[in-house]
This record gives structure tokens, C-alpha cells and sequence, in this order.
């Protein structure tokens, strides 16, 4: 009777428990919506516990995505003003010196969004020097990929997505530098020119083409603007999705240490912690960007003036990043050739074509490396600079050519400010551009050696602790403290595998062997980038033991 009584008392307890649900929220029902249609639940539990390392090295990658995020941002408001067009009309506006001048609506809207719309200057600067830390962003990022070596595979793809980020941004930049048609960015749009004509044989139709007829045409803005503001930002946001999702997929490069190795990270979740850190490095970014934006002027146009086709401003400088294009022309020796009633511009046009070559060159280096080493290994662990002498040797030399450049492109400034005579500068960079890089990498390679040494020492000697021991016999020494497991680990987990070899030239039964140019050249190659007088040998654990032994 008592147990019917229960089973009745249990059955109206559930009843009344199942009225009390209450009904799933707003929130869950859309949730539960998409999860049927897309799946996002699964997705979202695979990749949103996703770890990260903690480097500050890393926050570079994320500088340039919120750059570009800016870009985005602030180019839509200019957008909204800007009037890409080079028809002529006559300013009569708020800028008093310039009334009555004649200008095209491109440069007049441009004074437009300076001077009369609210906030138009401010955003302009934004976007402006937005576009500087964009490209300076992903030039740091790829050094320090490049220097840590993490472009090796799997990442092959994603670096050759951000080196066309990179190349992009320098068009987009060109693009965009020249939209509001004053006298500086008109002086850059004339060099571009100059440089296309000298293209041989297709060098003048090319300019027509682009230019509508004879320079500087009336065409070119309005062919500059969908450029700047639609096809290039199109193509680059989404190479920027291809990029995050490859390191969603490799996973994230880590730097070594102690449990640290190919098939484990040590870091943050996605979420919350990295995404709570990466909202607020973004608005870190903007707040800088806006006050640097606020008092700092840069390309002031109304200080210029309208293009003329006849006039060039006094220290006309592209963006720093185009500075190593110009560099290239301005010190290269005016040599032409005349033949057949033809001229070829040699002094334009090998500088013209050396550009993309340095360029291609950096694209192509991953692949480079791996035929040399021949290594098909996945690498999820970076490499620290110094282990690998040789490259980043190659990277060094490279930045100082780009900075030699940059002084010949900006050769007149440097002469006026310094006081010193054009033709000299000209003719040290000259000589610059072939001493400078051969001097960078083998200092780097020296530096790197001595850091070698010092690891070596360290981890056979300990660390030097500044006491000084006398000793029984009156010797006095310095007493060093042995390091510890995590140390030891990362002085000495890099590998230090031997170069490739073609082998000998006969085979047991004294058979030549056929060896192919490609072979000859990879053992050439293999054996200066890791042959025995680019590295420091390890310490072995005899070694350890032994000196450890006696220390104690």
C-alpha cells in the first residue's frame, strides 16, 4: 500500500517538474537552427579550444590584420566623398590659397574631405598612416617567419599567401597614393610611367592603354579607383581568410623548450582567452593609430597643389616601401641603346625588372631550402636564428640592400638635409648596393657563430655567476652554476643533420656514375648553407658528463 503510494507521489513529482520547464530561449532556438543547417557546433568544438602560444613575436601577424581591418573601415567613409574623376573645374572652396586654381574633381574632392567633411581629415591621416604599419607589419612578420624558419612545410602555401599580401599591399598603396591627383602623387604616377615606356618594344601601348591616349591622359583615376577600392582589397581579404584558416589548420609554430615538440603546443585556448587578448590588441592598435592619425600630418595634398603636368615638387619621395624601386632607378647609370631607330632605356628598364626579381626571389625561398635539404618533415617547432647562420645571413643582407636602396631613393633629401653632394651619395650607393649585402651576411654569420660558441660554453660550463674562488694551490677562478634541464634543453634540441652528398662518383664494380648539373649544384649549395663551417657542434653527452664529472 506504502509502495503505491510512492509510485504515485514519484509519477505527480515528474508531471509537475516537466510543467516547471521552461521553454528554450531565443538564443538556443537559433543556435540549435544553424547547428542543423551548418553544423557549427561540431565546428565550433573542434577549432574554439584551439591552442596558441604566448609570444609577443606573434602579435606582428595580428598588427597586420588589424590594420587591414582599418583600412577597410576608414576606405569605406572615404569612399563615400571621394569623386574619382579627371575632369577639370575650378576651386572655389573653403581652402582660401588654392581658390580660383584649376584642378581636377579627384584633387577637389580630396580637399573637400580635408577641410569641409566632419571628421574627413582625421580618418584620411587614419587610413593613411593605417596603410604604413600595414606593410611594415607584414614585412616584420615575414622576417621573423623567414629568420625562425617557420615557412618550412606545411607552410609553404601560407607563405607564399603572405608574400602576395605583401606584393598587393605595395599596388594597393601605389593605387591608392595616387587617387587624389596632387602635384606629389602625380610626380609618382609620371615616374611609373617613365618606367613602363621603358618596357621594350610594348613599353608605349602599355602606357596608352593605361593612361587612355598620352600622359597623363584623363583615364587613369578613374581606372585607379576600382582598382584601389574593389579588386585589390577583394583578392586580399581573401588571401587574409586563406592565411588564418592554414594556421587554424598547421596549427601554430612554437619555440622550443621544454615540452615543447612537433605534435604538442603549449599556450592559450582560442577562447576566451586569446580572443579577449586579441579584441583588446585591436582596439590597442585603432587608439594608436587614431592618436597618430590626430597629431601627426602626413601627405598634407592642399601643400602640394593640383597636378601639372610641367611641375614637380621639390623632394618628391614615395612611401617607404616604393623607396626601394626608386632607389634602384636613381642609381643606376643612364646607359641606352640606340638601334635600328629604336632606343632602349637599359638605365629604367633593368632596375624596372630587378624589383620583381627581388621579390620572386623571397616568394620562392621555402622552396629553395627544401630541395637543398631535401627534408620532407613536418615542422611545427622554430628554429632560433643563430642555428641557422646562413639564412638568416641571406635575410640581413637583403634588408640592408632594401636600406641601401632606400637612401638612393631618397638621395636628394638625404643631400639637403645632411648637406652633402647628390653625386656622392649616388655614387655610394652605387658601391653600396654590392659591398653593403656581401658585408651584412658575413658579419651575421660571424655573429651567429660566436652565439653558437657561447650555447656550446654554457651548456658544457654553466652559467657565469660573477664569484670569484680562491683556491687551496692560490689559483683563482670564477665559479659558474650549472643550468637547468629547461636551459639545456633549448641550447641544444636544434638538429644539425649533415649536408647532402652526391657520393662517389663510381659504384662497386668501378661504373661511372652519371651525375646531373641539378645534383652538383644542390651538394654546392647543401654544403655552403650546411657544411661544416657553418655550425658549431654540439656538446655530446660524453662531453657533459665528463666536465660535469670533474666540476663536481
Amino acid at each position: 500500500m506504502d509502495d503505491a503510494a510512492r509510485t504515485v507521489n514519484g509519477s505527480a513529482q515528474v508531471g509537475s517538474s516537466a510543467q516547471r520547464a521552461e521553454p528554450p530561449g531565443k538564443g538556443e532556438k537559433l543556435a540549435d537552427w544553424a547547428d542543423g543547417r551548418l553544423g557549427v557546433y561540431s565546428l565550433a568544438k573542434a577549432n574554439m579550444r584551439k591552442v596558441f602560444p604566448d609570444h609577443w613575436s606573434f602579435m606582428l601577424g595580428e598588427i597586420c590584420l588589424y590594420s587591414f581591418l582599418i583600412l577597410i573601415l576608414t576606405g569605406v567613409y572615404l569612399t563615400l566623398f571621394f569623386e574619382p574623376s579627371g575632369a577639370e573645374v575650378v576651386y572655389h572652396g573653403t581652402y582660401q590659397p588654392l581658390n580660383g586654381i584649376i584642378m581636377t574633381k579627384a584633387y577637389e574632392s580630396t580637399l573637400h574631405i580635408s577641410f569641409d567633411v566632419r571628421g574627413g581629415l582625421l580618418i584620411r591621416q587614419i587610413h593613411h598612416w593605417a596603410a604604413l604599419v600595414f606593410v611594415a607589419g607584414m614585412l616584420v612578420h615575414m622576417m621573423r617567419v623567414f629568420f625562425t624558419g617557420a615557412f618550412r612545410k606545411p607552410r609553404e602555401v601560407n607563405w607564399l599567401f603572405g608574400w602576395l599580401l605583401l606584393f598587393l599591399a605595395i599596388l594597393t598603396g601605389l593605387t591608392g597614393y595616387s587617387l587624389p591627383d596632387d602635384l606629389l602623387s602625380g610626380t609618382g604616377v609620371r615616374f611609373a610611367d617613365g618606367a613602363i615606356l621603358s618596357i621594350p618594344i610594348v613599353g608605349s601601348y602599355v602606357s596608352m592603354f593605361l593612361f587612355g591616349g598620352e600622359f597623363p591622359g584623363h583615364d587613369i583615376i578613374s581606372r585607379f579607383f576600382p582598382i584601389h577600392v574593389l579588386l585589390l582589397p577583394g583578392i586580399m581579404l581573401g588571401l587574409v581568410v586563406a592565411h588564418l584558416i592554414l594556421v587554424f589548420y598547421h596549427k601554430h609554430t612554437q619555440y622550443p623548450g621544454p615540452g615543447r615538440d612537433q605534435k604538442s603546443v603549449i599556450g592559450m585556448p582560442f577562447l576566451p582567452v586569446y580572443m579577449a587578448k586579441a579584441g583588446g590588441f585591436f582596439f590597442l592598435v585603432f587608439g594608436i593609430l587614431a592618436v597618430i592619425g590626430g597629431i601627426a600630418t602626413i601627405n598634407p595634398v592642399w601643400a602640394f597643389g593640383p597636378y601639372r603636368p610641367d611641375l614637380v615638387t621639390t623632394g618628391a619621395q614615395p612611401d617607404w616601401y616604393l623607396g626601394f624601386s626608386e632607389g634602384l632607378i636613381r642609381v643606376m647609370p643612364g646607359w641606352e641603346i640606340n638601334a635600328w631607330g629604336h632606343t632602349l632605356e637599359l638605365g629604367v628598364f633593368i632596375p624596372f625588372s630587378l624589383f620583381p626579381l627581388f621579390m620572386l626571389a623571397i616568394g620562392v625561398y621555402p622552396f629553395i631550402e627544401t630541395w637543398i635539404t631535401g627534408d620532407k618533415r613536418e615542422h611545427h617547432i622554430l628554429d632560433r636564428p643563430r642555428n641557422a647562420p646562413v639564412r638568416t645571413g641571406l635575410g640581413v643582407a637583403w634588408l640592408s640592400e632594401y636600406f641601401v636602396l632606400l637612401i638612393g631613393g631618397g638621395n636628394d633629401v638625404v643631400a639637403t638635409h645632411l648637406h652633402l653632394s647628390i653625386n656622392s651619395i649616388t655614387w655610394f650607393v652605387r658601391i653600396s648596393v654590392f659591398v653593403v649585402p656581401v658585408l651584412a651576411f658575413v658579419v651575421t654569420k660571424r655573429i651567429c657563430l660566436g652565439l653558437q660558441r657561447r650555447d656550446r660554453d654554457k651548456v658544457l660550463h654553466g652559467r657565469e655567476t660573477g664569484l670569484i674562488k680562491l683556491l687551496p694551490h692560490g689559483e683563482y677562478v670564477e665559479v659558474h652554476e650549472p643550468l637547468g634541464q629547461g636551459s639545456l634543453f633549448v641550447l641544444t634540441q636544434h638538429e644539425q643533420n649533415p649536408p647532402y652528398e652526391i657520393g662517389p662518383l663510381e659504384d662497386a664494380n668501378g661504373v661511372r656514375r652519371k651525375v646531373t648539373v641539378a645534383q652538383r649544384v644542390r651538394a654546392s649549395l647543401a654544403r655552403g648553407m650546411y657544411g661544416p663551417d657553418t655550425h658549431i657542434p654540439k656538446p655530446t653527452k660524453e662531453e657533459y658528463r665528463e666536465l660535469s664529472n670533474r666540476d663536481h
